[in-house]
């Protein structure tokens, strides 16, 4: 299989340089020239929690991957959720009717992608693991964590078994016949990523704040509503366990209290403890994947008649820190509290 990687940042990066340390055929591509260029000079390296190295393997950007003309077999898409059509687009001229498109993005992204190539050549992905691009040339891996894969109508195709086979050389990978129970329940988690980011603190320490759990969770239930009203069964992965959130009434506090204990435990001991979305915000000083995720979500909850004040306020606080309006401050989680409270 001859695997081509769009988007060569912290996930692309990470996937493309253990796959090519175990000998397969990977081509490396991404709009950021100088990360090309050092690339190819100089390699790739993966600084990770219990390894660093450095793969030497073949970088181009799209234009000179373009120019090269060769038709693509398998497209590792992994770019931020916003760029899916400005990514993909171009390489359209090099599919054939074989080309198979995996995207390891955040979001529902395959649902963009199936508009632009077809379902029969769209296959899903889940992927969680954190990994931050450094500089050109550098990224760090926080470590191994889930990552799944399979067809878009919910089968496990022979397709997607041999993709399970190529990606055992990153880590466990695993098949599933509900890659949409994953999706969506890493947008709920997503929520409470976006909301940790509201502030200039670690992800665990916004978990343990146990003043703001309620909130918290009330959050991630507004897009856990959406989920089921689109008739999807979200799955629990890396200590998020949905069905302990939503639906409401059937809460067990004592049991999700003790399960969010254990997952600020994993968020603690990961290398990368603020989420990618703090480093967006405070450090590449860019716009997150928000308008691409939860905006979305907002707009299937209005068709679904979902009242979402939550999700809306913190979509319009991001929006804020985006723009420089807002700083990160434990008053804006105090904001989200208040709208909680008033609604209830």
């Amino acid at each position: 299989m001859d695997i081509t990687i769009i988007g060569s940042g912290a996930i692309g990066g990470v996937l493309g340089a253990y796959l090519l340390k175990a000998g397969k055929q990977v081509t490396f591509c991404d709009i950021d020239q100088n990360h090309v260029k050092t690339m190819n000079e100089q390699g790739l390296t993966i600084e990770g929690p219990e390894e660093t190295f450095t793969v030497n393997g073949c970088a181009y950007t799209p234009e000179k991957l373009i120019q090269k003309g060769k038709n693509l077999d398998t497209v590792f898409l992994c770019v931020k959720a916003q760029h899916t059509e400005a990514a993909l687009a171009p390489f359209l001229q090099l599919m054939n009717q074989n080309t198979k498109v995996v995207s390891f993005q955040n979001g529902l992204c395959e649902n963009l992608i199936a508009s632009l190539i077809g379902k029969e050549r769209t296959i899903g992905c889940f992927v969680n693991f954190s990994a931050d691009y450094l500089e050109p040339g550098k990224i760090l891996y926080g470590g191994v964590s889930s990552l799944y894969i399979g067809e878009i109508d919910n089968t496990i195709s022979n397709r997607v078994l041999e993709l399970k086979e190529i990606l055992q050389d990153w880590g466990p990978v695993q098949t599933t016949d509900n890659i949409w129970g994953y999706l969506w329940s890493k947008m709920s988690y997503a929520g409470l990523l976006y909301a940790t980011a509201l502030v200039d603190e670690t992800m665990a320490g916004v978990v343990r704040n146990t003043e703001l759990r309620e909130t918290l969770m009330e959050l991630c239930s507004e897009i856990l509503e959406v989920a089921d009203k689109e008739g999807v069964t979200p799955i629990e992965f890396d200590d998020w366990v949905p069905s302990l959130i939503y639906p409401r009434e059937s809460r067990d506090l004592p049991a999700l209290n003790a399960q969010l204990e254990r997952l600020a435990a994993r968020m603690a001991s990961n290398k990368k403890t603020k989420s990618g979305i703090w480093r967006d915000l405070a450090v590449r000083k860019r716009k997150t994947e928000i308008d691409a995720q939860l905006v979305p979500i907002v707009e299937l909850g209005k068709k679904h008649q979902v009242p979402m004040p939550l999700t809306t306020l913190l979509i319009s606080m991001i929006k804020e820190l985006e723009n420089g309006q807002l700083q990160m401050d434990w008053k804006n989680l105090n904001r989200l509290k208040e709208r909680f409270l008033d609604g209830k």
